[in-house]
């Protein structure tokens, strides 16, 4: 009988620990062996200990950090990170809700914006109350020429089953509900403002309604004919929704069957791609009325059924499928507007910091001034801003990868020209309000704080784009960087609060005013080889050997 390979293997280790084992054990003897012929009998039982703890200790401390990343990758293994499990996958389109709307408490807690932060939080209990919902929305939109309101009264009055009155008139958007047959859930049917209308109220009616067709679970959009350029860009918004759209071509009763067949093909080719050729039926909501020779004329019943057939089948099959999508939609849209709130927030931290070390570079500047061709050492982003611009980015950078950082777009500065080009920029804008000895180093503290601007926007640039240059590389967000700030208006700006930071200072350091004389004294002679302050003619140098009375 063959042995198995794997009890070789077990057999292989036992042998090597009994080794080991026997080679420690051998190891001690001696030790103490030694311990008894170099010290007396009394202390070989305490410095055998201190020896053994120390060496204990000591390999510890060394096979600590292989054991904490052996622990990491375990975690990794498991399904779990940094010591917490990882979130597992959702089963549900409202377990994926659910953890989007844990995800948002998390990203407001880091919002300071007390406004934003409560609207934002309005808006994730609306959805999480989504959650818990049990009826179906259904948004009607329609120009106030379509017969949208008649389709709504037409819905009102044919729909079998239990139909409520209004529950209340909200922003111009009237809201019922309704109970189809056999359909689980109930109905809501809301009724928007028309669309398409001028001036600023009609234009605001119509926010109102896109913004309720966001949280709709089913659109149905209402034409009279064939899409108008104004039709066609609605309904392209609303189908950009993601959300399921019926395109309802209401008044058949107007045309004849040819002319109605006409239409539905012309209106499916132009939805092709965008909803199914089903989602496009006709409807009349309000027929016109018949005459009749001496009796009342004849009203004929609304054609609702092939609308109200794709509505049920809609529903029933997909409902539960449109409800959990909109909830996922309207909980990711809300990730997206709290993201965008927090990312407006860390640009405003971190334009802070460029400026703080922009200004920083300017006084290091004016007090030691360099040659020029050291400036880029002194205009580039340091290492320490690079550190903390990304840590409002949530990033950590060791202080290594911040210099490379720092010299790679220092580099990228001198290598565009755009240090000569900043320099003669600032030296322009300067020489008109400097005397020639302030210039120079005017130039050079201004032109350093104005480089460090540039940089360090390209920075929040990288940091804005998950440290990633993108496509056109470092050279391109650079290049951007210089020519926004190098507009007039930003320029103009950012010259303003130099001259109140940097060229007023070395203003009021190069020229200090002179204390007053006290009354009645006479002032002191200027020394030997000055300028007098006294009459002389501009230029005029007082004669040591002729001091003047």
């Amino acid at each position: 009988m063959k042995t198995p390979p794997r009890l070789w293997i077990w057999l292989g280790v036992a042998l090597a620990a009994l080794v080991a084992i026997t080679a420690a054990l051998q190891a001690v003897n001696n030790l103490l062996w030694q311990l008894s012929y170099l010290l007396p009998g009394w202390l070989v039982g305490p410095v055998a200990l201190l020896l053994f703890g120390g060496g204990a200790l000591l390999l510890a401390r060394l096979a600590w950090p292989w054991l904490v990343d052996l622990r990491r990758q375990g975690w990794k293994g498991s399904g779990s990170a940094g010591g917490r499990p990882l979130p597992s996958a959702p089963g549900s389109r409202q377990e994926a809700a659910q953890q989007n709307l844990e995800a948002i408490d998390q990203l407001l807690s880091r919002i300071r914006d007390d406004v934003g932060r409560q609207a934002l939080q309005q808006e994730r209990e609306r959805v999480a109350a989504e959650l818990q919902r049990g009826d179906l929305v259904l948004v009607l939109f329609g120009s106030g020429s379509a017969g949208k309101t008649s389709l709504i009264r037409a819905l009102l009055q044919e729909v079998v089953g239990q139909v409520g009155a209004a529950m209340g008139s909200t922003d111009a958007c009237s809201t019922y509900r309704l109970r189809l047959r056999d359909l689980p859930r109930g109905l809501r049917l809301v009724d928007t403002p028309g669309i398409l209308e001028a001036g600023s109220a009609g234009r605001e009616r119509e926010r109102i309604a896109r913004q309720q067709a966001a949280n709709a679970d089913l659109l149905l959009l209402v034409v009279d004919g064939d899409l108008r350029a104004a039709e066609q860009e609605v309904f392209d918004a609303l189908a950009s929704l993601g959300k399921r759209l019926i395109l309802v071509l209401n008044k058949a009763d107007l045309r004849g069957e040819q002319e109605e067949r006409r239409l539905l093909s012309l209106l499916r080719q132009r939805c092709l791609g965008r909803i199914a050729p089903e989602d496009v039926v006709a409807a009349s909501a309000a027929p016109q009325s018949v005459p009749r020779p001496g009796g009342q004329p004849l009203q004929p019943p609304p054609e609702l059924d092939a609308l109200l057939r794709r509505i049920a089948q809609v529903l029933h099959s997909d409902g539960e499928e449109l409800i959990a999508d909109n909830i996922l939609l309207q909980s990711r849209r809300l990730s997206e507007a709290g993201r965008q709130l927090l990312g407006q927030q860390r640009q405003g931290d971190a334009e802070a910091i460029v400026d703080r070390y922009a200004w920083i570079s300017a006084g290091v500047l004016a007090a030691t001034p360099l040659p020029v061709v050291d400036l880029l050492g002194a205009a580039a982003v340091n290492a320490q801003m690079v550190v903390e611009i990304g840590r409002v980015y949530g990033v950590t950078l060791s202080r290594a990868t911040a210099q490379e950082l720092a010299v790679s777009v220092g580099r990228t500065l001198a290598s565009l020209g755009v240090i000569k080009g900043g320099l003669s920029l600032i030296g322009a804008a300067l020489s008109l309000n400097l005397p020639a000895l302030l210039l120079s180093r005017a130039v050079q503290a201004v032109g350093a704080a104005w480089l460090t601007r540039v940089a360090g926007r390209s920075f929040i640039t990288y940091f804005q784009q998950d440290q990633d240059w993108g496509d056109g590389g470092v050279q391109e967000v650079v290049q951007r960087q210089y020519d926004l700030n190098r507009r007039d208006s930003a320029l103009r700006l950012f010259l303003d609060a130099a001259l109140r930071r940097v060229v007023e200072p070395l203003q009021r350091r190069r020229d200090p005013q002179l204390p007053p004389q006290p009354a009645g004294r006479p002032a002191a002679p200027p020394p030997p080889g000055r300028r007098s302050p006294g009459p002389r003619g501009a230029g005029e140098a007082e004669d040591p050997g002729n001091p003047a009375p």
